[in-house]
């Protein structure tokens, strides 16, 4: 049988919603990667079964950083939990022994997965966010991406792993497995209720408690230079907290549908107002504080509800 050398997906980011333009890159390429794949009619429910939309990281200085700060090796059983079978394999700083294994086996994964029509998940093919590869060629010895931005481009075998924060991440989809959706629904509650009360590691304010870390913000320590930076964050969780009303709507979990859908509106409203107006005035602050409180107690009682 003739080895494949060449192989490259026609992938674009259309059909993956985002509602601000500033969803996680990790979850963006999660349901581009499925929503390209055998399985595309999990592409939205795969955000939230695998726990990223109910997630929430808010650092003190608002670092956008503090949204990839999590244990990394935990992206295997997340994804998991929403019936995948799954590859994964990193490689972080002072680990320099492994470096080169650790690079040919992600390539071999990769290339299994382009071969079986699926893009595979990766660590900064193009910025430093998760991406997409969507293809291979032996002979040039390169790798097709598909950045966060948008930008289609390409990339070294010998890159991979090794660009502007060199540390190597990749997760491919291997199948389906027969998991019963009832257990991935209970599951996914588990999964959600976990990190909404601040039981997964992260070393910044986590769950619940990043409402009122991000709240400071709004308050006595607004800092117009950290503009962008509230910009990031109202989008980043906005576009989640979508995933996590449609999931509950479409599994019937009518109560907690309800809640996240108002959960979803204040978010976005308070995006909108940031995107659309002066938030140095007091009043354009008071009103997406107004909007964000409204959201968090949402949250709390749709913890009960889990």
């Amino acid at each position: 049988m003739r080895s494949v050398k060449m192989k490259k997906l026609n992938i674009k980011w259309e059909g993956v919603t985002d509602t601000t333009g500033y969803l996680f890159s990790f979850a963006k390429s999660l349901s581009a990667a499925v929503k390209n794949s055998p399985f595309s009619e999990l592409s939205e429910d795969i955000v939230a079964s695998s726990g990223f939309a109910f997630r929430m990281w808010v650092a003190a200085d608002l670092c956008p950083s503090a949204m990839s700060i999590w244990a990394f090796n935990q992206q295997k059983p997340w994804v998991e939990n929403g019936g995948f079978s799954c590859e994964y394999i990193e490689r972080m700083w002072g680990h320099d022994d492994i470096e080169e294994e650790r690079r040919v086996t992600a390539l071999e994964m990769i290339k299994h997965s382009i071969n079986n029509g699926i893009a595979a998940i990766s660590w900064d093919i193009g910025v430093p966010e998760w991406g997409l590869i969507t293809g291979y060629d032996d002979e040039m010895q390169k790798l097709y991406t598909l950045s966060i931005t948008g930008a289609a481009g390409e990339m070294d075998y010998t890159q991979l792993g090794k660009r502007e924060i060199p540390i190597l991440n990749v997760l491919t989809i291997t199948g389906k497995t027969n998991k019963p959706k009832e257990t991935i629904v209970s599951d996914s509650l588990k999964l959600a209720k976990n990190h909404l009360n601040g039981e997964e590691w992260c070393d910044n304010e986590k769950g619940l408690a990043a409402y009122a870390a991000l709240a400071k913000h709004f308050e006595n320590v607004f800092n117009p230079d950290s503009s962008w930076n509230i910009e990031y964050y109202l989008g980043t969780y906005s576009a989640l907290k979508w995933y996590a009303w449609r999931f509950f709507e479409k599994y019937g979990l009518t109560e907690l549908a309800e809640l996240y859908k108002m959960v979803y509106d204040c978010w976005q409203k308070a995006f909108e107002i940031k995107k659309s107006t002066d938030i140095s005035s007091i009043d354009n602050r008071q009103a997406i504080l107004k909007l964000l409180k409204k959201a968090e107690n949402c949250e709390r009682e749709a913890v009960k509800l889990m």
